[in-house]
């Protein structure tokens, strides 16, 4: 951070409503137990198109998709102080690439593929692509491929990059994977049918291996999942902020993070 910047964040910490927003900050973090923080939050960061357009109304939306960005890296900081071990962050949905025009899309891509190499270089983390990589640009396929690889052997929080990504284009990719994988056994359709279990299906999700989350968040009031992370969501805890996802503070996920242990989990029992 520049000396300006850390000057203007202390001065900001000893005006009276700094003040009152570190000192709130700090009561919240103090009420959380540190032993029960979810292993795994996933985060549906919608907003940044209105965000724009409220806050830069004279500037292109990309400003919007850059100021997601740089609270995705803030957000996985915040992740890793409390001990998360794994992130999802929905980047660009598979709705997003039928229906957004070209020249909107393609500074999205540029800001995704800062993002990555903006996560590659922070600390100890392990970056992988979530998604399918076929529908993205080859420049921006060929970051993620890189990311994962360069990261592959990292030890720290690991973060799951979902570009390219719609629940339902899971699923199917799950079904053609399970069913080349029986079918290269030998077994018939009709074995598979009566021996199908739910495990051989989690064993061909893009998450394979993977706990599920614990805790998912979207922002911007919207209080739907959208085809994000559909089997594996089936026990999470969901978290909706009115904050539109660039406004999306500190203590906004401190107070999620209270909401998830505020909660009893019967998993379905």
């Amino acid at each position: 951070m520049a000396h300006r910047e850390l000057v203007n964040e202390a001065w900001d910490r000893l005006n009276p409503a700094g003040l009152l927003y570190s000192t709130y900050e700090n009561r919240l973090r103090a009420e959380l137990d540190r032993e029960q923080m979810p292993k795994h939050i996933a985060v549906l960061a919608d907003g940044n198109r209105r965000w724009a357009r409220a806050n830069a109304p004279d500037k292109p939306l990309a400003v919007g998709y850059k100021a997601g960005a740089d609270k995705l890296l803030d957000f996985v900081g915040w992740c890793d102080e409390v001990g998360t071990q794994v992130v999802t962050l929905w980047v660009l949905s598979t709705d997003n690439l039928s229906r957004s025009a070209g020249d909107e899309l393609l500074p999205l891509m540029d800001v995704i593929a800062q993002l990555t190499r903006d996560l590659v270089a922070q600390k100890d983390f392990r970056v992988m692509p979530v998604g399918d990589l076929d529908l993205l640009p080859d420049s921006l396929a060929s970051t993620l491929h890189q990311a994962e690889q360069s990261t592959r052997e990292r030890a720290g929080m690991h973060i799951n990059v979902a570009a390219g990504y719609g629940g339902r284009h899971e699923l199917r990719d799950a079904v053609r994977s399970l069913l080349a994988s029986e079918a290269a056994k030998g077994t018939t359709l009709m074995e598979l049918a009566e021996t199908l279990e739910v495990d051989q299906i989690s064993d061909h999700l893009y998450t394979k291996g993977q706990p599920d989350p614990d805790l998912l968040i979207r922002t911007s009031g919207e209080q739907r999942l959208s085809g994000f992370l559909p089997w594996q969501s089936a026990h999470s805890e969901l978290y909706f902020c009115e904050a539109l996802w660039p406004d999306f503070r500190k203590i906004d996920f401190y107070r999620a993070l209270r909401a998830y242990q505020q909660r009893e989990r019967r998993f379905g029992k």
